[in-house]
């Protein structure tokens, strides 16, 4: 009879304090609000709106309940990100950078001391303003293997 090695996990360098699921919440309100501001400008001809000369008041275009729910999505993630504890939100940022590649996963201490250094009360502003946020924290989740 042959013997299996037998796998035991390996001790990791870090823990988390937010939950991975957490984080993939976050990935989806950062996708969807992507996708939002992705659809609206597809074509290139955003808002051009052309009219003949018989065309009078055939645009019904409401563009304040296009714009809210967009708004409401950011809205959702901003106040999500808010909501985090000051170690959440240093590491939500140090998953960003390590999915950014600004870090190693092997350098996960340091950059969550770096995002612990920079926290402040704009983190859900500075989050909100990286173009690719879904795509980094979910590179950065899984470089850490979380």
């Amino acid at each position: 009879m042959r013997r299996r090695p037998v796998r035991r996990s390996v001790e990791r360098e870090w823990e988390l304090s937010i939950g991975p699921d957490t984080v993939r919440l976050f990935i989806l309100k950062a996708k969807a609000l992507s996708a939002a501001v992705n659809e609206d400008y597809a074509d290139g001809a955003e808002h051009e709106i052309e009219l003949d000369g018989e065309a009078h008041d055939n645009h019904h275009h409401d563009g304040l309940a296009e714009e809210s729910s967009e708004n409401l999505t950011e809205e959702e993630l901003r106040e999500l990100i808010n909501d985090l504890n000051v170690d959440e939100a240093a590491e939500l940022v140090a998953l960003a950078w390590v999915g950014r590649g600004d870090y190693d996963a092997s350098e996960w201490a340091d950059a969550l001391a770096a995002a612990r250094e920079r926290a402040n009360k704009r983190t859900a502003k500075y989050l909100l303003g990286m173009p690719l946020l879904a795509d980094w924290l979910e590179e950065g989740l899984e470089a850490i293997g979380a």
